[in-house]
């Protein structure tokens, strides 16, 4: 037992350090991306990608997850033959949905910029429809890496992926936004392409390299009776992963929503359409890009769950889901609430040093960044609930939550003294009705009961301690000397200090949580020797 929860964790601090790397590179390329199109050029990006991640979702956003714990359950049964034909006919399915998204949205991309009020984003839109298919293909690839519990594959194409994404994005958007913002902002996304291509490709040679020896794999089934039919398989599939695309569907639907709601309401207040897309610029390019970069964590988490809690189930171990479901609540936890208290109070002097040319949309950070933790919680539980097989409840969860979004964002955006503001607080509210519902349900279909000393009261306790120290020590040194990155950089490390601090003081640390951290064993030891861990 111990050793199969502390393999959980290493894989969760795998795919957790990817999407952290990831996510850094992703700071790292927006920065000159920013400066080249500016706000109004992030809005005509974010027009055409959210345009796209909408096609994604509904030809492969449930693929990873659905064809992990199809291949996982019949690992865990010794069914190798059956869990690679998964694979093989996932691949068929992958392919012919992510084919249909990329002619639908290549052929339409006059059209939908025309309905989305932002005609310049047909470059855009054009320049991503091949990446759907591309897309497609790569998740079947992660899927089945992770449904036979190697995170590595997912985490080394990741950090490909997003590497040749960055020097392609910022590249193109150099080379053309000197024929105008729109073909900057398409340079940009046409660099999303080319980097899915080589996550595709550094997949696909990893696969090469398994493959002998998952087709050695088939001699312990090789008498095995019951091997599965493609249709069979073909229907489970759906079946698993259509709730999965339904949920997620919801969310991203409720982005193009934003999308048109929010031009529609600031300029029904008077506001200039160009006013109303450097709104909206701040809102995805500043906004959702730094509340999503915690929740890489809890993402990261939700992917290494489902295979194993899938495990767990096929062996009816109930104990064993229990502590991976409190273990996943409090790493999330543990990441996303201090995230939240450092970046609502230092958000001002976070984006003066990201985007010191357009460092507008503090505000948004400010009131949004409580978004982070119910967001994080969402992600998290529904990771856990595919992995027990309740897969319908996150899509039930997330279409109750955006329910609530749409019309308080039609109310509040239309508010002049909120504006652009009234988004953020619909979108918090989405994702609080969201977590909530997961969380109850989560508890009532396994009778699991959070930790929610661990879970919840001891971070935020220590969040809230370290929040003042991070707001004093800012000030502090900026008084003394007043250069916002040398002020912004000790604040950060005092709050990391004392997070820790306050964390070991209100012994708010498992041993399972010291064993994600590199050196985790070493960390225990010491810990241990002085009574620091619970």
């Amino acid at each position: 037992m111990g050793e199969k929860k502390a393999s959980f964790v290493k894989q969760a601090a795998i795919l957790a350090a990817a999407g952290l790397i990831v996510r850094f590179i992703g700071f790292v390329y927006r920065l000159p991306l920013t400066n080249l199109i500016g706000d109004n050029g992030n809005a005509i990006y974010s027009n055409g990608y959210y345009l796209y991640t909408f096609f994604l979702v509904l030809s492969s956003a449930g693929m990873p997850a659905a064809i992990s714990k199809m291949v996982s359950s019949r690992i865990t049964l010794n069914q190798h033959r059956n869990a690679h034909m998964v694979f093989r006919v996932a691949m068929a399915v992958a392919v012919s949905m992510g084919l249909a998204g990329t002619l639908i949205l290549g052929f339409g991309a006059r059209f939908l910029s025309e309905i989305t009020k932002n005609p310049y984003s047909y470059y855009s839109i054009l320049t991503l429809s091949p990446t759907v298919s591309i897309v497609a293909v790569m998740s079947v690839y992660r899927g089945y890496f992770q449904g036979m519990h190697s995170t590595v594959p997912t985490a080394i194409s990741q950090i490909v992926e997003q590497v040749v994404n960055a020097v392609s994005s910022v590249l193109l958007a150099a080379l053309l936004v000197k024929q105008g913002i729109e073909f900057g902002a398409a340079g940009g996304t046409a660099g999303t392409g080319i980097g899915a291509l080589a996550g595709c490709v550094c997949l696909f040679f990893m696969y090469r390299l398994a493959r002998p020896l998952i087709l050695k794999k088939f001699r312990h089934d090789r008498d095995y009776e019951g091997f599965e039919s493609v249709g069979a398989i073909a229907s489970e599939l759906l079946r698993t992963s259509l709730p999965i695309i339904a949920g997620t569907a919801v969310f991203s639907f409720s982005n193009l929503i934003d999308m048109t709601m929010v031009y529609h309401r600031l300029e029904s207040i008077g506001m200039a359409h160009s006013q109303a897309e450097l709104l909206y610029g701040q809102l995805t390019g500043k906004y959702v890009l730094l509340t999503t970069l915690p929740v890489s964590v809890a993402t990261a988490l939700a992917t290494a769950v489902v295979p194993n809690v899938a495990a767990s189930v096929t062996l009816k171990n109930t104990t064993a889901v229990h502590q991976k479901t409190n273990t996943a609540l409090r790493l999330t936890m543990l990441f996303s609430v201090p995230a939240a208290m450092g970046i609502g109070v230092l958000s001002n002097q976070i984006l003066a040093l990201l985007f010191p040319r357009y460092r507008d949309g503090g505000d948004l950070l400010r009131i949004g960044a409580v978004s982070i933790v119910f967001l994080a919680l969402a992600q998290i539980s529904t990771g856990i609930l595919q992995g027990i097989g309740r897969i319908k409840i996150p899509a039930l969860a997330a279409m109750c939550g955006a329910l609530v979004k749409i019309p308080l964002n039609y109310v509040l955006i239309a508010i002049p003294d909120l504006n652009i503001k009234g988004a953020v607080i619909s979108t918090i509210a989405c994702y609080v009705v969201a977590s909530l519902i997961d969380l109850g349900m989560l508890s009532r279909t396994m009778y699991v009961k959070p930790d929610l000393a661990g879970v919840l009261l001891k971070p935020a306790l220590s969040a809230g301690v370290m929040g003042l120290c991070t707001y004093v020590t800012y000030y502090v040194v900026y008084y003394m000397l007043p250069v916002n990155a040398v002020a912004l950089l000790a604040a950060i490390v005092i709050s990391i200090a004392v997070y820790i601090g306050m964390l070991v003081m209100l012994k708010g640390l498992h041993r399972s949580d010291m064993l994600a951290l590199p050196y985790g064993r070493k960390i225990v030891a010491v810990m241990e020797r002085y009574h620091m861990l619970k």
